[in-house]
């Protein structure tokens, strides 16, 4: 197989080609990333002689267009990501988001008429909104879309997107909506990475609100697992939702960690809530479950921080030159 993986050296993608790598000798990877601040190279650096590593925008329809044509199937991994940025400054997610979602769609097309070409689209569960605290509903695949950040949003319109694509064009393609991920090469600016890179750092953790809000934790190794499962045994035109039944309120998160780093439990500072918090996350992976045969290896979300405590321990020279930057950003928002 030839794989494209696109945002293949942000988090969860340069996991993606980790594991590739490592398991299926048999397939070609070519990533295409833009190396952004959330894309680095030295997440690859274990594998950068077995795998092609082109720089580039999505949104670049010739070249899109030229590497799409080289492959047998596309794992579309590249996305502007972060709330807070989002709410900062949306017009960055509309055009890798959505604009770039557009670009590999057509690609896809205009390969798809000469031979076959596979596409995942993976997504997250923040496009269906949130339930409320205490409700024992979860996500499943027929939950009305229901986004609340810019982020979400253009999520969403990248999910519908892809899903006329398949009707208009009969593309071969599949969508996933995943919980929140959490492990190695996760930039310091998400909520786990940022606690542990600041109590490594000397500085006190920061907590948003109350920390009430529920989100349903899966390691990176099961979403890519999960996506593989569905790559190649997933039903055309389908969404799976992903998720391992992680739930956990950010507060318990937080003094989890404080206690793994043998810190007090309380060591950690109130801060300004994010605007339009989602209060929960839920995800019923039933389907890709019961259908695929696909199971979490990752089922103990304390050792799986404790294992993501240690890398970020043992990887300082990954992390600590952008550290310094995110904490000022974050500052600058009283966050």
């Amino acid at each position: 197989m030839r794989l494209l993986v696109t945002g293949g050296a942000g988090f969860i993608g340069a996991n993606f080609v980790l594991a590739t790598v490592r398991d299926r000798p048999d397939v070609r990877v070519t990533v295409l990333d833009s190396l952004t601040y959330a894309g680095s190279r030295e997440s690859l650096a274990g594998v950068d002689t077995q795998i092609r590593l082109v720089q580039g925008d999505i949104t670049d329809a010739d070249l899109v267009g030229r590497l799409v044509g080289e492959s047998d199937a596309v794992v579309h991994f590249a996305a502007e990501t972060h709330v807070d940025n989002a709410l900062a400054d949306p017009e960055p997610f509309v055009r890798s988001n959505i604009v770039g979602t557009f670009t590999i769609l057509e690609a896809v097309r205009h390969a798809t008429a000469s031979r076959p070409v596979r596409l995942h689209h993976v997504s997250t569960d923040e496009v269906y909104g949130d339930l409320e605290l205490g409700d024992p509903a979860k996500f499943t695949e027929s939950t009305p879309y229901n986004p609340s950040s810019p982020y979400s949003s253009t999520k969403a319109a990248s999910d519908m997107l892809v899903r006329a694509w398949v009707r208009s064009y009969r593309l071969t393609a599949t969508l996933s909506n995943c919980s929140n991920n959490y492990g190695p090469f996760q930039h310091v600016e998400k909520f786990i990475p940022r606690q542990i890179t600041n109590i490594l750092t000397g500085r006190r953790p920061k907590l948003y609100g109350t920390g009430a809000n529920v989100r349903d934790w899966i390691h990176v190794e099961d979403h890519n697992s999960a996506v593989w499962k569905i790559l190649t045994h997933g039903a055309v035109g389908r969404t799976y939702l992903i998720g391992a039944d992680g739930e956990c309120d950010n507060l318990t998160v937080m003094r989890t960690i404080l206690r793994l780093m043998d810190r007090s439990p309380d060591d950690f500072d109130h801060v300004t809530d994010r605007a339009g918090h989602d209060l929960r996350y839920a995800i019923d992976a039933t389907p890709l479950r019961d259908e695929l045969g696909w199971r979490p290896a990752h089922r103990d979300f304390e050792a799986g921080l404790r294992d993501t405590i240690d890398w970020y321990r043992h990887n300082r020279s990954w992390w600590g030159p952008i550290k310094d930057a995110v904490e000022a950003a974050y500052q600058s928002r009283g966050q």
